[in-house]
C-alpha cells in the first residue's frame, strides 16, 4: 500500500522557477499544505492544480520551506542517496584533477541540497547546512563510508546559515580519525590544510585553477598577493617563476601556515609573509612609491546579502584602485570576488570605475569562475558565485 505524503500546494502562477529546475520553494509561494509535515519530511510539491511537480525536504524553520531533491516520484531512501553520492564522486573522476584535495559533493549543484563534501587525500569533511541533510546525516556517513573507504569524516558545520534552519553550530568527528592538518598535493606543490580551524574547510579549493592560470604570467615578476591565507596563490606564483612574492593577511594563524608552507616547498628564499590589512598596506605601499609587475586579490565576501551590496561595491572598488596604483604599463591584476549578490556584470563594471579613479586602462584578458570540482548548475544561479577578471595595464 502506498505511504500518503504530505502536499505542499504552490499558490496559481508561483510553479515558473520550479518548472525551470530551481530548487527551492519559499515559504510566500506556498497557498496550502495538505497534512501535517515535520521537520526535514519529505513532501510532494504540486501546483495549484494538484499536479505532482517534485519531491523535497520540508523545514518549517526556513524561509526555504522546502528544498527539492527530485522532480520525479523517486523514492528518497539511502538507495537514492547513494545514487546522487555515486555520481557525484563519477562526475569528479571525470576531471582528472591535478590534486588530491578536491570538492565532492556541491549541495544543489550535485542534487544534495544542504551538502557539501571536500576531499583531503584519505579523509573527508563535510558541512551539513540544511535540517533536511541534518536529519539524514547517518546515513549520508554510512554511504559516504561505502563508496569511498575514508580514513575519517569530520563535520565542519560551523557556519551561520544552519541558524536559519533552526540548527546549532557544531564540529564534530563523525567517524574514523582525523588530524588537525593534513598534507595535500595541487599542481606540482605540496600544502599543510588546516581543516578543523581554516577557513571554510581549510582550503580555497574553488580558486584551484585560477591559481594554476597563472602560470605564463609570472616568470620575473615582483607579486603582491593580499589576503594570502595560507600561500597557495603566492606559491603558486613562484613555482611559475615570479622573482618575489609578498603575501599579506590579517590573521596570525594563517600567516604562519603560509610560511610553513613555503618553507615545506623549499621556497622561502622568494617569499616574504606579513599580517597586516590589506586595505592599510596597499595604502602604505603606495605611500612608499612601491610597484608590482602582478597583484593578486581574493578577499573574503564583502557581502552575503543582497541588502548590503553598496558598501560592498565601494570595498571592491577601493581594493581595486589601490592595487592598481601599484601597477605599471604591462602589470597584471588577477582580482577576485565570492559575492553571489555581485553580478559579474556589476564586478567588472567596479573595477573598471577603480581603473578610471587611479588613471589607467585595461585589458580584460579572461574572465573565470570556480574550478569545475564546483559545477554550476544553470537553473540554479547561486551555484555561479566565484568570479576571477585577469587584466593587463595599458
Amino acid at each position: 500500500m502506498a505511504t500518503s505524503r504530505v502536499r505542499i500546494i504552490l499558490k496559481k502562477g508561483r510553479e515558473g522557477r520550479l518548472l525551470r529546475g530551481h530548487p527551492w520553494i519559499y515559504e510566500g509561494e506556498i497557498g496550502g499544505i495538505e497534512g501535517s509535515p515535520l521537520g526535514g519530511e519529505v513532501v510532494d510539491v504540486c501546483d495549484h492544480r494538484g499536479l505532482f511537480r517534485a519531491r523535497g525536504y520540508f523545514n518549517p524553520r526556513s524561509q526555504i520551506r522546502v528544498r527539492i531533491l527530485c522532480f520525479e516520484p523517486e523514492e528518497i531512501d539511502e538507495g537514492f542517496l547513494r545514487s546522487r553520492l555515486q555520481r557525484a564522486i563519477e562526475r569528479r573522476q571525470l576531471l582528472s584533477l591535478p590534486s588530491d584535495a578536491y570538492r565532492l559533493v556541491f549541495s544543489e549543484a550535485d542534487e544534495l541540497p544542504g551538502l557539501i563534501v571536500d576531499r583531503y587525500g584519505p579523509y573527508l569533511i563535510v558541512q551539513i547546512l540544511t535540517l533536511g541533510m541534518e536529519v539524514r546525516r547517518e546515513a549520508v556517513v554510512e554511504q559516504l563510508v561505502e563508496l569511498l573507504d575514508p580514513q575519517g569524516v569530520y563535520a565542519r558545520n560551523d557556519l551561520h546559515v544552519r541558524e536559519l534552519e533552526g540548527l546549532s553550530r557544531e564540529q564534530r568527528l563523525l567517524w574514523g580519525e582525523v588530524p588537525d592538518r593534513i598534507l595535500i598535493r595541487e599542481g606540482g606543490l605540496s600544502f599543510l590544510v588546516d581543516v578543523k580551524e581554516g577557513q571554510k574547510t581549510g582550503f580555497f579549493l574553488d580558486q584551484r585553477n585560477n591559481r594554476l592560470a597563472l602560470q605564463g604570467l609570472c616568470t620575473n615578476r615582483r607579486v603582491l598577493d593580499c589576503f594570502c591565507y595560507s600561500g597557495a596563490f603566492s606559491l603558486q606564483a613562484i613555482r611559475f617563476g615570479a622573482s618575489s612574492v609578498l603575501g599579506i593577511d590579517i590573521s596570525p594563524e594563517a600567516i604562519s601556515l603560509a610560511q610553513e608552507n613555503a618553507a615545506l616547498n623549499g621556497l622561502s628564499d622568494r617569499c616574504q609573509f606579513q599580517v597586516g590589512n590589506a586595505f592599510d598596506q596597499l595604502r602604505a605601499l603606495e605611500r612608499k612609491g612601491e610597484r608590482f609587475d602582478l597583484i593578486i586579490l581574493d578577499p573574503p565576501a564583502f557581502t552575503k546579502s543582497k541588502d548590503v551590496l553598496e558598501p560592498a561595491l565601494r570595498g571592491y572598488k577601493e581594493i581595486n584602485l589601490r592595487a592598481l596604483k601599484l601597477l605599471d604599463r604591462g602589470g597584471i591584476l588577477l582580482t577576485c570576488s565570492c559575492s553571489y549578490h555581485l553580478s559579474p556584470q556589476s564586478f567588472l563594471g567596479v573595477v573598471q570605475e577603480a581603473a578610471a579613479d587611479a588613471g589607467k586602462r585595461v585589458h580584460l584578458l579572461e574572465f573565470r569562475t570556480q574550478a569545475p570540482d564546483h559545477p554550476i548548475l544553470l537553473s540554479v544561479p547561486e551555484t555561479c558565485y566565484l568570479k576571477c577578471a585577469m587584466l593587463r595595464v595599458l
